[in-house]
């Protein structure tokens, strides 16, 4: 396995401690989540077989383990992001949240409330109401113009035909669509067909929104920009997201948590930064070997303590300051960058960091 540059530091040792304790506040609580698919479902778990890989398992009893015990948390308000390989079990995943997938076992908790426990007609009401989903196939229905398709959630709910209009076209402005109204989705480009997915989804004002790699058909242009859309709409809308995907730098761009899967279990969750700075195994250092080191690691990463001989009338950043964004003012400056977090000094950068964080290589002791 390939080194990872850079140890954490002080500062972030103490974010990877702080990460690994429970949140006091989740949108969403997922523990011990299970789907099996098979003959078996319900008489693996607890026993022996549950222990065997997903192959050994197939050949003892023809079933497949396609989510594994996991648990996880999502804050409120935040872009959770679930990576992973075809096959890892991630799309299996979003679907038992919601249970459009059926989970064999385990706990999904929403605002207090156990999902597995939930009638049909709550489940319905959810979906309706809190929850809404983008795919990777838009699903636009293609008799309908496109205001229409944003306001179908509305139509469903029993939303008078005025009042569902207006608010379809204020989410058609917001995802800069508008003037777009009464056009059919054919008409549109595959950008623009994704745009009207997420003022859709948009539309119903959910609590939580599940992305299922919905950019994965795109483009690579299309799909930066609407990777930016997603992340300037969740600037100002602020909704909880859950994201999946088997693109890892697309993971590192929009996630505030990372969670990487393989066949059917989690590996790691971190920000992104613990992903880059300390994969939890091989398996995900081998992910992140070539993912350039300052464009995901904070100033907070690698800073030092301060020592009584640095200036200290270097610039200053605050601690969470991605480390490419202040490599100017490392280049015009003789002095240790300062660390400032609520008006307080808490380490420095000197150049010679900087230098190997973008090389990918020790800093000078």
């Amino acid at each position: 396995m390939t080194s990872t540059f850079p140890a954490p530091g002080p500062f972030a040792q103490a974010r990877l401690a702080e990460a690994q304790q429970p949140s006091a506040e989740t949108a969403i609580s997922v523990k011990g989540l299970w789907k099996i698919f098979g003959p078996g479902e319900h008489k693996i778990i607890g026993t022996p077989l549950a222990d065997l890989t997903r192959d050994e398992l197939r050949l003892a009893t023809g079933s497949n383990v396609a989510v594994r015990d996991v648990s996880f948390d999502v804050r409120p308000g935040e872009v959770f992001v679930v990576m992973g390989l075809s096959g890892s079990g991630k799309s299996t995943l979003i679907r038992c949240l919601t249970r459009l997938i059926e989970p064999t076992a385990g706990e999904v908790m929403f605002d207090g409330e156990e999902i597995g426990k939930a009638s049909q007609a709550r489940l319905r009401d959810l979906r309706r109401h809190r929850f809404s989903m983008v795919f990777q196939h838009f699903g636009l229905l293609p008799h309908r113009r496109v205001i229409d398709n944003v306001a179908f959630g509305l139509e469903v709910r029993g939303e008078p035909k005025k009042a569902r209009r207006d608010k379809a076209a204020q989410m058609l402005a917001l995802v800069g669509l508008e003037g777009q109204e009464m056009r059919y989705p054919d008409q549109l480009s595959g950008g623009m067909q994704q745009r009207v997915g997420l003022a859709r989804a948009l539309a119903v004002d959910p609590d939580v929104m599940l992305f299922d790699e919905p950019f994965s058909a795109l483009d690579p242009l299309i799909r930066r920009d609407m990777q930016n859309e997603v992340l300037r709409l969740h600037n100002e809308v602020g909704k909880t997201m859950i994201f999946i995907t088997h693109d890892l730098a697309e993971a590192l761009k929009l996630g505030d948590h990372v969670a990487i899967m393989r066949a059917g279990q989690i590996v790691q969750i971190g920000r992104p930064e613990e992903i880059v700075g300390a994969p939890a195994d091989d398996y995900v250092a081998d992910f992140v070997q070539d993912v350039p080191k300052s464009y995901v690691l904070t100033l907070g990463w690698i800073m030092r303590e301060v020592r009584p001989e640095d200036p200290l009338d270097g610039p200053a950043y605050p601690s969470t300051t991605i480390i490419r964004e202040a490599v100017r003012d490392v280049a015009c400056s003789d002095s240790p960058i300062r660390i400032v977090d609520d008006g307080k000094l808490v380490g420095v950068v000197d150049r010679s960091m900087v230098l190997a964080a973008i090389a990918g290589t020790e800093p000078e002791a």
